[in-house]
C-alpha cells in the first residue's frame, strides 16, 4: 500500500512538468496536439515558411510540443500564454 501511495505522490508531482510541455491550446485550433504552419501564422503572421521549417526539427510538417518549446527558447516563436 505504501508503494502505491508513494507512486501516486510522484505522479502528482510530475504532472505539472508534463503540462508545461503541451502545444499551446490557443494556437492548436483543431486540437490535434500539433501546430501546422497555418495555425502558427494565424497568431504570428511574421513567421515565414522558412522560419516554420527552421522550427520543424524533424521535418514532418507540423510542430509538436518539444519543437514549440525549442522554437520559443531559440527566439523563433514568441512565448505563449498557455
Amino acid at each position: 500500500m505504501k508503494k502505491i501511495a508513494s507512486l501516486t505522490c510522484v505522479a502528482a508531482l510530475c504532472l505539472p512538468a508534463f503540462a508545461l510541455a503541451e502545444v499551446p491550446a490557443d494556437l492548436d485550433t483543431d486540437a490535434d496536439g500539433v501546430l501546422t504552419i497555418d495555425e502558427v501564422q494565424a497568431s504570428f503572421p511574421e513567421v515565414t515558411s522558412d522560419g516554420f521549417s527552421a522550427m520543424d526539427l524533424n521535418a514532418d510538417g507540423v510542430l509538436d510540443e518539444d519543437e514549440v518549446v525549442a522554437a520559443q527558447e531559440a527566439g523563433l516563436m514568441p512565448p505563449t500564454e498557455s
